[in-house]
């Protein structure tokens, strides 16, 4: 029964309008749209009249509904793709406050594999975003052109086009395959493995190159190579692979932080090895739970706050002025030592 009433309470209720606030202040229905418009022209006096007669009846403003009206909205379009990965849940954090500080609201589009974003970015322009940041997938030149002919910018973050004018703000992914190769050789290693993330992903595809070339550089090699998926189960996998053999590798340099944390588990509790005493193990992002003191891992810190207001202050400049020329920004990353790596050799 008391269902019912509920129900029957929540039908009969209805939403206050503009006009009725209107009528209460004795101003016209458009100055009440001026009083709750930042910028417009309307005296401070009137706009207090027309807030006190909101406030006292209730009335919210319907921002979605009034920006589509005027074919402009206040939205941007963040495309993630690993809600399970860690990283991608702080970014999505820190978009969202920084966004909001700048008077701007978050449509998270959930894009689990590249290929969806075809289907998923369109859906995007039909609600009239100000703006994309696509963060886990890359855009094919169909999407771009179709983005391009809607007026709506796009950044691409920590990806970067190959060919085309997409502007992007991405880690230096490849300067950071350097610095690890450089630690580990520094450490006096002499069997350096690589686990890869995704295959065919440009970071992947960076930090693999910065890492090998650097090694190559020094006259060494990678000793062992086995390939993961960016989460913890594939990097599980991949470390069996990588230590089964009797000739193990003294160091893995892991593509991300998640397969690091995998491998430093199954070192210690299937191989029982000491890291770093028998394994040195490096990873990359610098996500919350390598600071954890089961793992305290030794990571590429990625500037993500840093990537963050660049990618904002990219696309904000393109919303108010739409250039013919794409902006890549590359942020330098920092190798933080926590302790899972020998990064100086006995010697020294």
């Amino acid at each position: 029964m008391s269902r019912s009433k509920k129900s029957k309470t929540h039908q009969g209720r209805q939403r206050i309008s503009s006009r009725q606030v209107a009528e209460l202040a004795g101003v016209s229905q458009p100055t009440v749209s001026r009083a709750f418009t930042p910028g417009a022209n309307i005296s401070e006096e009137t706009r207090s009249k027309v807030f006190e007669a909101a406030e006292k009846i209730g009335y919210r403003p319907n921002v979605i509904a009034r920006s589509l009206t005027q074919q402009s909205t206040k939205m941007i379009g963040l495309v993630v793709g690993d809600f399970k990965n860690p990283f991608y849940s702080r970014l999505i954090d820190i978009f969202s406050v920084q966004l909001q500080q700048r008077g701007y609201w978050s449509l998270l589009l959930n894009v689990p594999h590249e290929a969806e974003i075809e289907s998923t970015l369109p859906m995007a322009l039909q609600y009239q975003v100000a703006g994309i940041i696509v963060t886990s997938a890359t855009l094919t030149s169909t999407l771009a052109d179709e983005c391009e002919s809607y007026g709506t910018p796009v950044v691409l973050f920590n990806r970067y086009p190959l060919q085309g004018n997409l502007n992007a703000v991405t880690c230096d992914n490849e300067g950071g395959g350097r610095i690890v190769a450089d630690a580990l050789l520094d450490g006096g290693h002499k069997r350096i493995a690589y686990m890869a993330g995704q295959e065919g992903s440009s970071t992947n595809r960076d930090r693999e190159k910065g890492f090998t070339e650097r090694l190559l550089e020094r006259g060494s090699h990678v000793f062992a190579r086995e390939s993961g998926d960016y989460d913890y189960n594939s990097g599980y996998n991949a470390a069996q692979r990588l230590l089964s053999n009797d000739d193990k590798p003294d160091a893995i340099f892991c593509a991300n932080d998640l397969m690091a944390m995998a491998t430093m588990d199954v070192a210690r509790r299937q191989f029982h090895l000491k890291v770093p005493g028998d394994l040195s193990i490096i990873g990359f992002d610098d996500i919350q739970m390598a600071s954890w003191p089961t793992y305290s891992l030794t990571t590429l810190h990625q500037p993500v706050k840093e990537m963050v207001n660049a990618t904002i202050d990219i696309l904000i400049d393109t919303v108010h002025e739409v250039s013919s020329e794409g902006i890549v920004r590359m942020c330098a990353g920092e190798l933080i030592d926590r302790g899972s790596a020998r990064l100086v050799s006995d010697g020294e």
